[in-house]
């Protein structure tokens, strides 16, 4: 039996129950896609149903300012995703509210690549066209002993053109469904089922032992560490301060505390002397006192973030001070969404 007819049969006896799996509406596949995108299954669910539930249309979708966009959005990170979700949208309401109909249209909606057009095409259309993911890298390296490097241009003009060769032309949609489930459930990257595996006979990997090294990533780049202060400003009414990040770059647009970044850690007497920390406080009676000795740690793709909390309380109120229950409105990123549930038990909606 080919490997698509055992993938297809593995599929048909083993694969999860999900709502966008009983559709074949672009909007909710696509929406489906976006979310789950450097998003596990279990987490990104929720999301799903509330982003339904919230905008049932993509006319309702491209209309929400952004705003209401990333705050339900709030937690999954790669926020750029949500912000390329409402503009691609808006793109697709421009066009009358009809999604692209084939792969190579798909591509021009903002924020779908190759493997999400795919996904749609194959899904909505039953265009032939191949998914290409981390779980379908990691099956296919496997499978076939390919230790090319799945982060390379090379190595995924290679993978891609694998993927292209053993898809199912009679059920592409359906074969797509089937090696992606396979990788997220069976062929996993640790602990895989290699014991009850259909392809155990024939996996290059498990013959030769290798299954643990395979797929194949060179180095990343060394990760820079980064230290920022948060001023946690909170005046005798109990408001507080928030400001907006620049529209590019990490957590593009969401809010959080003022703050101090430095490259190494700083004393109290060092951060008050930032043009920052003047620029807010300068003047301003107050009392301190830090909210965590230790630092919350946020790793990202290059950059490793290590947050401390500043509790400034001030003796007068300070301008475009916001109060808690405004400040609970703003789309906020993981740290201060952190912070807001543990210091003032504010969770997202």
């Amino acid at each position: 039996m080919e490997i698509s007819a055992r993938l297809l049969e593995w599929y048909k006896n083993h694969h999860r129950s999900l709502p966008w799996r009983k559709t074949r509406d672009p909007y909710k596949i696509w929406l489906s896609e976006i979310i789950l995108q450097q998003t596990r299954v279990n987490q990104g669910l929720p999301y799903y149903l509330n982003f339904i539930e919230t905008f049932p249309t993509v006319d309702d979708l491209a209309r929400a300012p952004q705003e209401q966009v990333l705050k339900l959005w709030q937690g999954l990170g790669y926020y750029s995703r949500a912000r390329n979700l409402h503009k691609a949208a808006q793109q697709v309401v421009e066009d009358g509210g009809i999604f692209p109909t084939s792969y190579k249209d798909l591509l021009t909606l903002k924020g779908v690549g190759a493997y999400t057009a795919a996904a749609i095409a194959s899904f909505c259309y039953d265009e032939v066209v191949p998914v290409v993911d981390g779980n379908v890298y990691r099956v296919l390296s496997r499978l076939m002993g390919i230790s090319s490097p799945i982060n390379t241009t090379p190595g995924q003009k290679e993978f891609r053109a694998l993927a292209t060769m053993l898809i199912s032309k009679k059920d592409p949609a359906t074969y797509n469904q089937a090696i992606m489930e396979f990788g997220a459930t069976h062929c996993t990257p640790k602990n895989p089922l290699c014991n009850s595996c259909p392809f155990q006979t024939d996996c290059v990997a498990f013959n030769m032992g290798k299954v643990d090294e395979l797929p194949v990533k060179v180095k990343k780049t060394k990760v820079k560490n980064l230290f920022h202060h948060y001023l946690v400003v909170l005046t005798p009414q109990n408001k507080t301060i928030l400001q907006q990040r620049p529209q590019s770059g990490i957590w593009a647009g969401l809010y959080e505390f003022p703050f101090v970044e430095s490259i190494g850690n700083l004393l109290f007497h060092e951060l008050r002397e930032d043009q920052v920390f003047q620029e807010l406080l300068g003047g301003v009676r107050f009392r301190e006192s830090v909210y965590n000795q230790d630092p919350i740690v946020h790793k990202l793709s290059h950059r490793k973030v290590h947050a401390y909390f500043w509790v400034i309380e001030t003796e007068t109120e300070i301008p475009n001070a916001i109060t808690r229950d405004e400040a609970a409105e703003k789309p906020v990123h993981v740290l201060i969404e952190r912070f807001m549930r543990e210091f003032w038990n504010i969770t997202k909606e």
